[in-house]
């Protein structure tokens, strides 16, 4: 996997509230959880549907190192604007268990990911064993810069993103299924952050990725800045959308996930996840009518839980752990301060693109950034 060499926020001392991030300062420092990606760049020029320019690719969540199948976890989710997919909610909902790796993708490839994850899970298992699955897999719209309706997203693509799946350093940026994603603006994509929690004397690390296409110009703001006022449309040029995109300036999707050691239970997770929507707002969107914004959160703690597979045959009683209800405020903090982090440095990552019939996304620059904030005071969040 490659990594952008553009620095991070932390690298340029900017600093998205009062937390401290993890080693790694990404969801990987949540222990056990792996990402992978496959980013998919071919052609320029001018748009040939199932040729390209293509601008896409997929980015895989790994939730534990065993076979989550075999050992799910619990997890909840939240809707902040539903003009999106995140398949397998249903089941989170009714179950609170999350029984499948998370991938991301872009709109019209979300069938073939999610078959690729099935198709995964049966030569796992064995052709002749008997299952269900409901894999979850988000996407946001890439048509600004990818052939999205030549879906070039294939099978092969996801098991490779598997195969890669790392616990190491996420790569940020231009990768995976933010490859083509255009946030703010700006060129956006792929983006992780995370904090270290200490309440009641225990710690737990919260970790958060999100494909980030979302929000406006004018609205962008960091700690309070009004960066996207400063930085406009005459300092960096935004994207001259293909006319069947002009008339929805402003929409866009995010995926967010969120990842932590805490023992929670799925009505305390989907209240993380919630939160979640706080980081998005923090940097200026507002959920308009034509984002998908959803989000999902899942605990590593409670390693126990039966497989759902084992029909009568399970545990009848099984034994849980929860955190207090009165020390989950640092959590939720958390998530807020790592949600939005994970944003901006999707933003600083990306690389300026160009894509499909020459529309071109421009990076946010560093040095453009740190200018903006320091005219207000605002490197650091005001304490």
């Amino acid at each position: 996997m490659t990594h952008s060499a553009r620095p991070r926020a932390r690298d340029l001392g900017i600093e998205i509230g009062l937390g401290q991030p993890g080693p790694l300062n990404a969801i990987t420092d949540v222990a056990g959880v792996r990402v992978g990606c496959v980013t998919i760049i071919e052609g320029d020029g001018p748009l040939v549907v199932g040729q390209g320019p293509v601008r896409t690719g997929v980015t895989v969540i790994v939730p534990r190192d065993e076979e989550i199948s075999e050992h799910p976890l619990f997890a909840g989710c939240h809707r902040l604007n539903g003009n999106g997919e995140l398949t397998g909610l249903e089941w989170v909902r009714e179950s609170g268990l999350l029984t499948s790796p998370i991938a991301l993708t872009n709109s019209h490839s979300v069938g073939v990911v999610r078959d690729a994850l099935v198709r995964r899970e049966i030569e796992a298992r064995g052709p002749g064993k008997l299952f269900w699955s409901l894999p979850v897999v988000g996407e946001t719209w890439d048509g600004c810069l990818n052939d999205i309706n030549g879906q070039h997203v294939r099978a092969e693509h996801v098991f490779a993103a598997c195969a890669r799946a790392s616990d190491g350093p996420v790569p940020e940026g231009n990768v995976g299924g933010g490859t083509g994603m255009i946030c703010h603006d700006f060129k956006g994509g792929t983006g992780t952050a995370s904090r270290v929690v200490e309440t009641g004397g225990e710690r737990f690390a919260v970790g958060v990725l999100v494909q980030a296409n979302h929000g406006e110009r004018p609205q962008f703001q960091v700690n309070g800045a009004p960066v996207g006022q400063i930085l406009d449309d005459a300092a960096v040029p935004i994207p001259a959308l293909p006319e069947e995109g002009a008339a929805a300036r402003g929409a866009g999707s995010i995926i967010g996930v969120v990842a932590t050691d805490a023992p929670l239970l799925p009505g305390q997770l989907q209240r993380l996840a919630q939160r979640a929507g706080l980081g998005v707002a923090r940097l200026g969107a507002y959920a308009g009518n034509y984002s998908g914004d959803l989000f999902l959160a899942f605990s590593t703690a409670n390693r126990d839980l039966p497989a759902m597979n084992y029909g009568s045959g399970g545990p009848v009683r099984v034994p849980l752990e929860m955190l207090s209800l009165c020390h989950i405020d640092p959590l939720l903090e958390a998530v807020v301060e790592a949600t939005a982090e994970a944003i901006l440095n999707a933003m600083l990552a990306a690389e300026t693109m160009v894509g499909r019939d020459g529309v071109t996304a421009h990076a946010l620059d560093g040095a453009a950034l740190t200018a903006a904030l320091d005219r207000y005071g605002r490197r650091v969040f005001p304490s």
